[in-house]
């Protein structure tokens, strides 16, 4: 056997391995390799959208937990603020309460004091009629004077 021309058959049959291959292996191996990438590049595309996203997401919860933080103030202010409108309103209230109970007790007391007053007058007179009936040393009859008892409890 001669070495050129194993040489030669190997080179052929290289040859039309080579050209087998480029024709029908080569080009679903690429495809299969092309889709590969086109996936990976997908998935790159879509990790970075995801990252974009969690980082909008991120920051959309920090803005909402900010605006939640500020309602949340501002509600406190407010129900701070009826609270001292409630407090005033009670303190008003019962200034009001109190006003009301001391003109009701100086009616009272006004009420009271006359008849009193009233009480003593009639007292005194009944004395006044006792210390004349004394001094007289006769009877008076309450019913029969009035005009003269009137008289006393006026001027007293």
């Amino acid at each position: 056997m001669n070495m050129n021309a194993t040489i030669l058959g190997q080179t052929v049959a290289f040859i039309v391995f080579v050209w087998f291959c480029m024709k029908f292996v080569w080009p679903p191996l690429m495809g299969a390799i092309e889709a590969r990438q086109k996936e990976i590049a997908e998935g790159l595309s879509s990790a970075e959208r995801a990252k974009k996203d969690l980082a909008m997401a991120q920051d959309h919860a920090t803005e909402q937990l900010k605006e939640a933080k500020l309602q949340s103030a501002q509600i406190i202010e407010l129900a701070n603020k009826r609270k001292a409108q409630i407090v005033e309103d009670a303190t008003r209230e019962a200034q009001a309460e109190r006003e009301k109970i001391l003109t009701q007790a100086q009616a009272e007391i006004e009420a009271e004091r006359n008849r009193v007053k009233e009480e003593l007058r009639k007292q005194v007179a009944a004395l006044a009629l006792v210390g004349a009936e004394r001094i007289l040393e006769r009877h008076i009859d309450a019913a029969a004077n009035s005009d003269i008892v009137e008289k006393v409890v006026a001027e007293l």
